[in-house]
């Protein structure tokens, strides 16, 4: 099994716009491509500041395979819409991780 955490530091001032918009658009959007078969949303509770809070969004897989396709093909579109839509309101990053 594959996982792609995607960990996202937002500012508190788009906060639940950002939380409405991944719970109703971008998550649904990544589904729905039929790479992942799963996903799970955190809130990082040992995130400590007082201008951005983090999330964890893992997204899970069978294989590599998979994920390079998710890679090659989906995530740049994906990645663009998210800066679009929060610029200067966030940073992102991407650990990939394989079940031992």
């Amino acid at each position: 099994m594959i996982l792609y955490n995607v960990t996202v530091g937002i500012d508190r001032s788009v906060e639940l716009e950002w939380l409405d918009w991944m719970r109703k658009e971008h998550i649904p959007e990544v589904m729905s491509l039929g790479i992942f078969n799963d996903f799970k949303f955190y809130k990082v509770l040992s995130h400590d500041d007082e201008t951005t809070v983090s999330y964890c969004i893992q997204y899970f897989t069978p294989t590599i395979q998979d994920f390079n396709k998710y890679l090659s093909d989906f995530a740049p579109g994906l990645v663009e819409k998210h800066k679009k839509r929060f610029t200067d309101k966030h940073v992102a990053f991407r650990t990939l991780l394989e079940e031992v």
